[in-house]
């Protein structure tokens, strides 16, 4: 191989090549030696050793692998008491899980079926090429591992953040689309975990995402401390009855696109420049009269920094009222929403005030439909999206925790989910008792 008359790069494949054919064949033969309980040449005398010896090979065949096809010798045994079955290379075995991994993850991140076939023939050769019904049955993993996924109990997952967000795909052309709905959220750890994935019958109501809620309390989740959506007015009403201790925030993202979409084209910029100068905390300095200007840390997250923001809110709506009545209305409705992310660790911000996290990912999943052209039903649409999801999400960042962050969320634990239990007062006593726990929290 290196006597020169070839390009490195193609001895080099032609050495993996080798080196993966010399694996298998040495762990088959490995496989021969504790089936018959003694190595090659090596005579049987009773004991644990099975009787049967070997007999030469049967005709090789070719496994095919990410470094191209690799022929296989296959061993022929006789005068066993049972019939040999490599399971390394038994009856059916024609590729490796690299392979299969390979021709799943081309197809989950856009390759159609034929597209799959030709590229892995222009880079393994015609011998080591996969048929498109081949990679239609190796696709078919796919629904296994989804399966498997769904039935993850969650009792040892605990989440500080909970996303909701779906997602609409057309199963036929023609057809009406149908929502998928998607959880995902931030654990103790500042992990993040896809938690669930569902289609709903209801179309998105407020039924469909009670049945996913339930579904996912079910499996074991437990109340997160702030759960972060749009405002579907069926998801809020599923949230509050499924979840009633956690917190919820409203993502920005879509309250800000409700207030854009009711101003005219000229003034949209202007209007989305001056919404998120509302949230831009960091930013803020209201000094007093012989105060030192305030650094960019100084707005600390709590009841002062929600004050701040809703203050400004009061003054985006006094210097649009009377151009843009709707776009206020729609700002003012259910705003102290759009502030609760501010009782949660500064680090947090940005990335909790919104629920586009999983946006992106979502939008990869329709580019993946179009180069299908069309779902044949509910089964065939979760199982892309699912594993076009699960792949995104090992890439996701999770979240800083620093000490004073995680104290904040251990405090808001405390309240939220481990609340004091009531103290036994005496008759007349008890609405004071319940005024003061509720003034505290």
């Amino acid at each position: 191989m290196f006597d020169g008359s070839r390009e490195l790069v193609e001895i080099i494949e032609d050495v993996a090549r080798l080196g993966a054919q010399l694996i298998i064949q040495t762990a088959v033969e490995a496989e021969v030696t504790a089936f018959l309980g003694r190595a090659c040449y090596e005579r049987a005398d009773g004991g644990q050793r099975s009787a049967g010896m070997r007999n030469g090979y049967q005709p090789p065949a070719a496994i095919k692998t990410t470094a191209g096809p690799v022929s296989v010798q296959r061993p022929k045994l006789r005068g066993t008491s049972e019939p040999f079955v490599s399971r390394l290379f038994g009856q059916g075995v024609t590729k490796s899980n690299a392979l299969e991994c390979l021709v799943i993850a081309s197809f989950v991140r856009g390759l159609s079926v034929r597209d799959v076939e030709a590229t892995l023939a222009d880079a393994l050769g015609v011998d080591g090429k996969v048929s498109k019904s081949e990679v239609s049955r190796i696709c078919k993993a796919i629904g296994d591992e989804l399966d498997a996924w769904s039935s993850w109990r969650l009792d040892d997952v605990s989440l500080d953040y909970l996303f909701l967000d779906g997602s609409y795909f057309k199963y036929h052309v023609g057809a009406a689309a149908e929502p998928v709905l998607a959880a995902w959220g931030i654990d103790t750890d500042g992990k993040p975990v896809f938690v669930g994935l569902a289609a709903s019958g209801g179309g998105g109501s407020g039924d469909g995402w009670a049945d996913f809620l339930t579904e996912l309390g079910e499996r074991g989740l437990a109340c997160p401390l702030l759960v972060v959506s749009d405002g579907a007015a069926g998801l809020i009403d599923a949230v509050e009855p499924t979840m009633p201790a956690a917190l919820r925030q409203r993502c920005l993202i879509h309250r800000c696109r409700n207030i854009v979409a009711k101003v005219p084209k000229h003034a949209q910029g202007h209007i989305k420049a001056d919404y998120w100068k509302i949230f831009d905390v960091a930013d803020d300095v209201e000094p007093g009269p012989d105060a030192v200007e305030p650094g960019p840390d100084d707005v600390e997250p709590g009841p002062d920094a929600v004050a701040l923001v809703q203050k400004r809110i009061d003054a985006f709506a006094a210097r649009w009222r009377d151009s843009y009545p709707a776009a206020v209305k729609c700002l003012l409705t259910d705003r102290d929403s759009l502030t609760v992310y501010l009782r949660f660790p500064r680090e947090h911000w940005t990335r909790v005030r919104h629920s586009n996290f999983i946006e992106r990912t979502f939008g990869e999943t329709r580019r993946r439909v179009q180069v299908i052209g069309r779902l044949p039903g509910e089964t065939s649409c979760l199982s892309l999206v699912w594993a076009v999801l699960d792949r995104a999400s090992r890439g996701w960042r999770g979240f800083t925790m620093t000490a004073a962050g995680l104290r904040l969320l251990q405090d808001l634990r405390r309240q939220l989910l481990q609340p004091p239990a009531a103290l036994r007062s005496p008759a007349g006593h008890a609405a004071e008792h319940d005024e003061t726990v509720g003034a505290v929290a």
